[in-house]
């Protein structure tokens, strides 16, 4: 009954195979939150494989209806051993994007599971079922060796977290007695490097809006008009090139945080943003002043997603009527969430675009959120990861992407500590999505390890 026992139990979980066929079955369910007629998939998800696999080890399970529409169910769990032990909340999610079938590469399919060397390819492997998976049979190898966890565990498995995480919110505010713990320690996103953990404690937020200039009816031909009639994709090109300089230096004032601290500038230094595999980074581009690592992770970053005027794929020899770019904004904390479209509004007024319209996606998206690198439990999860590996983790204050952090921030009050079990060549929210088999081995090891130290006691007070 050692700390050891616990992590060769989950390792011959692992080397046995019952892992990878484990990650088929959960990929093997066409669970895409942004399809209606997906609902059933869903709903069968949590009734079919999380609730019986959690019921088994003893928790007791609570599927709720989402009191969003647009929200798929959720499942909330509870494992209770004692009254004057901790409590670990963790969370995961079920749903995936959008298969985009037909799109990957000869060979694979997105609800099929293959395995390719050293990578286990399909729909959800990365983003998010091999993550609560592993977290779940790490707390399965735990409970198989020291017949107890030492701690009590309560879990929230939502359907919805691609569309936003519809429903959560209203959730935790209606069952907050059912979600208090000491800590949230849950798995999504990528390690900044496949070899070595990563840990974050909070998320950039993200704002996404549709800037929309339409000058007149219907388009003229360019010939007969051009020269008298004013172009609204230059317009629009014009008051884009306003917002930031030209290597995306943000101009307005309002999008610039205030909150790059030295204890973030510290535990972001060194930490590596380029190598492995993705694209090269554009050293030149970015806030010049900051390190790679501080442009992405400490700081906001503006980009346009899409942009159209005219017919892109059919052009023909005419003045178009409008112009629309799909823009986002990814910021951090110490930006107030309230006044970036308002400031956005004052800016594009005072540059002389008042007839630019902006228009918030109906989609609703995650608030910035941040933990203090040096909060104990920061401390803690640290060293049971070096103490599990021999080497220390990667420390992020935040994930550079978003994700549901502010309902359990803001609304449960939990300091929270996420440890993913990706990278960023995983081609997540993309064809050919794929986890690695050694990322994995690696993560059920120090997720055995850490769950065993916290059940030894020593962890953060209350």
């Amino acid at each position: 009954m050692t700390r050891d026992s616990a992590i060769e139990a989950v390792t011959d979980y692992f080397e046995k195979g019952t892992f990878q066929s484990e990650l088929a079955t959960l990929v093997s369910h066409p669970t895409e939150s942004q399809i209606p007629d997906a609902a059933p998939a869903l709903r069968r998800y949590l009734v079919e494989v999380i609730q019986p696999r959690l019921e088994k080890i003893g928790f007791s399970t609570e599927i709720l209806e989402n009191p969003d529409p647009r929200g798929g169910p959720l499942l909330i769990g509870e494992r209770h051993e004692a009254e004057n032990l901790p409590t670990i909340l963790t969370y995961g999610h079920g749903d995936v994007i959008r298969a985009q079938e037909g799109m990957w590469r000869e060979g694979l399919a997105p609800f099929q599971l293959v395995e390719e060397g050293d990578r286990l390819y399909g729909r959800g492997t990365a983003d998010n079922k091999v993550q609560h998976l592993i977290n779940i049979a790490a707390l399965e190898a735990v409970l198989a060796v020291r017949g107890s966890l030492g701690f009590n565990v309560r879990i929230v498995l939502e359907m919805s977290e691609e569309v936003g995480s519809s429903g959560l919110a209203d959730v935790f505010r209606s069952h907050k007695d059912r979600l208090t713990a000491d800590v949230l320690i849950a798995s999504d996103g990528p390690r900044l490097q496949p070899d070595v953990a990563t840990i974050f404690m909070g998320s950039r937020g993200g704002v996404t809006f549709d800037l929309e200039l339409t000058l007149r009816e219907g388009a003229h031909h360019s010939g007969n008009w051009g020269g008298l009639l004013a172009d609204p994709a230059l317009i629009m090109a014009h008051a884009l090139a306003t917002i930031t300089d030209r290597r995306g230096q943000i101009q307005i004032a309002e999008w610039r945080p205030d909150s790059l601290t030295d204890d973030v500038r510290q535990a972001l230094d060194g930490l590596p943003v380029t190598g492995g595999d993705g694209p090269e980074v554009d050293t030149e581009w970015g806030e010049e002043s900051l390190t790679l690592a501080e442009r992405v992770y400490g700081w906001n970053s503006f980009a346009v997603l899409a942009m159209t005027s005219g017919v892109p794929d059919a052009p023909v020899n005419a003045i178009s009527a409008s112009a629309r770019a799909t823009c986002q904004l990814r910021y951090v904390v110490g930006t107030n969430p309230q006044d970036i479209l308002p400031a956005l509004r004052r800016h594009l007024d005072a540059h002389g675009f008042e007839a630019i319209k902006i228009r918030p996606h109906d989609r609703g998206f995650f608030a910035a959120t941040r933990l203090d690198p040096k909060h104990p439990w920061v401390g803690f999860v640290i060293g049971s990861i070096q103490r599990s590996t021999g080497k220390p983790p990667h420390v992020l204050p935040n994930l550079a992407g978003s994700l549901p952090n502010d309902s359990f921030t803001d609304i449960l009050g939990l300091p929270t500590v996420w440890i993913p079990h990706s990278y960023r060549g995983c081609s997540q929210h993309a064809p050919d999505e794929h986890v690695l088999k050694s990322l994995s081995h690696d993560a059920l090891r120090l997720m055995a390890g850490l769950f065993w130290d916290i059940g030894e006691g020593g962890t953060p007070p209350a």
